[in-house]
């Protein structure tokens, strides 16, 4: 998309003015909801942690629902309400915005805060509180630090730029074509996830298999195919550059700087497409593979590190098996049916799993690598839409860029 299509202007306004949000609203403080009010069917809500992990800007539909018993003790949303989060971990997030669009009554739980009576446009004002100006304002007033809370009189301080009312209309619908754009974009990346955990199902455990050949799939403990590494990095070894951390989420990543020892001598060495995990937290999922073919990675020397035989086990047919529920299971149950709470390597080499022959490892990965690379391409290209709509609103929320209202987008 290009701004030319948004009929932005590098024109100067007249009628737009700095204003505190205080100013244009009334505030109201959610209540009520906890999990044990939700049910199957009732009248919709929007909770407090669906403002970060399931709205954007805006929604008309709420997915979660309460009994009308409920309901009596919850404050009522209103369409047009913006909704705040009062709490949150960090700064840059706390008091993130949704506008209520919905055409029905609903409920909004605690730990939050309501602005009505505005009389803008919500979308508009949604996006505009959401901006990095609003947000940066919003950390400057928040309070705390584990757990960072906002309240109505602090938000009633954040200033945002506010232009004509049919500006701010015309503004929220170029914004809107941007959101579509992104939410078809989430609904073909869920669709790709999805399919690749059903392949992986179905590809790693012999359901589905890539010729008529009914080989035999031994069961193989993983330290019949595995090794374990514990190579230091030495006194004369990689900077702290090369120091890395484990995340479910991301992977293998640089470890922040405050974390790093002093001494790094006694750091594990990571070579390219081995393994490492803390075994305090594989119970969670943070176990990754070294994907940088050429480089060779530094990790704690309390995590466990290993690599895989090379004519036993395949790196990328093992990386996807552990992305399974089935491994999961194993991992959470220690293979017996306690729950650990340290894994080292002996407990994870004990695991049994389903083997094929290499040759066959290594063609059901490919099969599985391009189902994953097409899914990291949508990825890609929901952060790169996401990265320009950012830029248009940040062109279009100061004012930068102004649009004809009286023209009606094609």
């Amino acid at each position: 998309m290009h701004h030319e299509n948004a009929a932005a202007e590098d024109r100067p306004g007249n009628n737009t003015s700095l204003v505190k949000i205080g100013q244009i609203g009334k505030f109201f403080k959610g209540k009520g909801i906890s999990r044990s009010d939700l049910s199957e069917d009732g009248l919709p809500c929007l909770r407090y942690g669906e403002i970060y992990s399931t709205y954007g800007d805006t929604t008309d539909c709420l997915r979660s629902r309460i009994s009308s018993e409920a309901a009596s003790s919850a404050q009522i949303l209103k369409t047009g309400d913006i909704v705040f989060a009062a709490s949150g971990e960090t700064l840059h997030e706390i008091g993130k915005a949704v506008a209520y669009i919905g055409p029905e009554p609903a409920y909004v739980g605690g730990d939050t805060v309501v602005l009505r009576e505005h009389h803008q446009d919500p979308v508009f004002l949604a996006h505009a509180l959401n901006s990095e100006h609003a947000c940066r304002q919003k950390a400057r007033l928040g309070k705390g630090h584990s757990v960072v809370h906002i309240h109505a009189p602090d938000l009633s301080e954040v200033e945002i730029l506010l232009p004509s009312l049919p500006e701010q209309r015309k503004i929220s619908e170029i914004l809107r074509k941007w959101d579509e754009a992104l939410q078809k974009l989430s609904a073909l990346r869920a669709a790709k996830d999805k399919r690749l955990g059903a392949l992986r199902y179905a590809m790693l455990f012999g359901e589905l298999r890539l010729d008529d050949t009914r080989r035999n799939w031994a069961p193989t403990r993983l330290a019949a195919v595995t090794h374990e590494l514990t190579e230091r990095n030495g006194a004369n070894g990689l900077g702290r550059d090369f120091v890395m951390g484990v995340t479910k989420a991301h992977g293998v990543v640089p470890m922040r700087e405050q974390t790093i020892a002093s001494d790094i001598s006694r750091y594990k060495r990571l070579p390219p497409r081995a393994f490492a995990y803390n075994p305090m937290r594989i119970n969670v999922g943070s176990i990754a593979m070294n994907e940088r073919d050429e480089e060779v990675l530094l990790v704690s020397p309390d995590y466990v590190v290993f690599a895989c035989n090379a004519n036993g086990l395949d790196p990328d047919y093992l990386d996807h098996l552990r992305k399974t529920s089935w491994w999961a299971h194993y991992i959470n149950s220690g293979g017996s049916g306690s729950v650990r709470q340290r894994t080292y390597y002996d407990d994870l080499a004990a695991l049994k799993l389903p083997l094929p022959e290499l040759d066959e490892q290594k063609a059901i990965a490919a099969v599985l690598n391009t189902a994953r690379d097409d899914l990291a391409a949508t990825e890609r290209e929901i952060e790169a839409v996401t990265l320009q709509k950012r830029g248009l609103m940040q062109k279009l929320l100061t004012g930068e860029w102004r649009v004809n209202s009286e023209k009606v987008l094609a």
